[in-house]
Order: structure tokens, then sequence, then C-alpha cells
């Protein structure tokens, strides 16, 4: 599984600033489109948070990490919203305008 979490880590490491990807997305990159819950593990273990932008994928629905692994759903959110990244609702992206087009 190391081997696929290190794929998660460089895909991850390739959204751009104000741009979010999806668990799924991410999968589907890495070689998988249904490893996308395995992609949410690698992302909860990241050992370079500030080098692997994790706060970047959401659900696909748009939806924020309720465990975001970091400092919890506010801090993931407060990141987003540095960037640029618009939302919907309280908790939800607007994958209409910034989902990444890898």
């Amino acid at each position: 599984m190391n081997g696929f979490f290190n794929k998660v880590y460089d895909v991850v490491k390739q959204i751009p600033l104000g741009k979010v990807a999806t668990y799924g997305q991410i999968a589907k990159l890495c070689g998988n489109k249904r490893m996308s819950r395995q992609v949410g593990w690698a992302l909860h273990v990241n050992p370079n948070p500030y080098v692997t932008p994790c706060h970047r994928v959401v659900n696909r629905r748009g939806k924020l990490a309720p465990a975001f692994a970091f400092g919890g759903i506010d801090v993931q959110k407060q990141l987003l919203l540095k960037e640029g990244v618009i939302f919907t609702d309280e908790d939800t992206v607007d994958l209409a305008a910034c989902l990444w087009e890898a």
C-alpha cells in the first residue's frame, strides 16, 4: 500500500492553488478509480501536510472532510478560503468553479 500512498501524495502535490480535487479523481489518476477510500486513508496519515496539500481534496459532492486530519473541518475551510476557493454553502466547495482539471 505504501507505493499507492506515494502515488497519492505525488498527484495531490499537483493540485494548483485555488483548486480542489475529489478522492475519486485522485484514485483514478493513481490508476484505480475504485480506491477513493484508500486515498482518504493516505491523506489521513500524510507525513508532510505542508508539502502535500491534502486540504485540497474533497468528496465527490464538494463536501469538506469532517475529520480533516490536521485540525478539523474549520482548518480545512480556512486554508481553502485563503487560496480563493469558492463555497456554495457552509462546508461545500463550488466544484463547477474550483474543480481541478487534471
